[in-house]
């Protein structure tokens, strides 16, 4: 990755539509260069795909969740891959200390997100406790990935 790869980056980041002749107008090379450069990165796996950014409140999915939770370290895995699976979550990471899952979820109410509680975590012994908090403002977040 050089100066240019990092500067076209960061304009498919703000805009993942951003034409080839754009991108070059922009960064004063060819639109075949550009094309090419987009195309190296998508080969080599820096960029792994291209996609909307969607605003939940405009679907309904007013409440924001974020959920810690302790598992039993032999179930940590399928507990995750459990839970990636429900519509409900939007992001899920284990953490470092491989007991830890990092949720966020996304819902329409407390209600919903009370049935998913429900449903996918109170019932399961391999999880060992939970902690959540609801989002109360948004400060600064990342649309689209990393800025470099």
């Amino acid at each position: 990755m050089n100066k240019l790869d990092t500067a076209l980056l960061n304009l498919l980041i703000k805009d993942g539509r951003t034409s080839f002749a754009d991108i070059a107008r922009q960064l004063n090379v060819s639109r075949t260069h550009a094309r090419a450069r987009v195309q190296a990165m998508v080969e080599s796996g820096v960029i792994e795909q291209f996609t909307a950014v969607i605003n939940p409140e405009k679907l309904g999915k007013v409440i924001s969740t974020f959920i810690d939770l302790k598992v039993a370290p032999i179930a940590i895995e399928a507990v995750a891959d459990d839970l990636a699976s429900k519509p409900e979550v939007v992001s899920l990471y284990i953490m470092t200390d491989l007991k830890s899952l990092h949720i966020h979820t996304l819902t329409d109410s407390y209600e919903t997100f009370n049935s998913f509680v429900n449903e996918n975590l109170f019932a399961r012994p391999e999880i060992l406790a939970i902690e959540s908090s609801a989002l109360l403002k948004r400060v600064k977040h990342r649309r689209g990935g990393a800025r470099l």
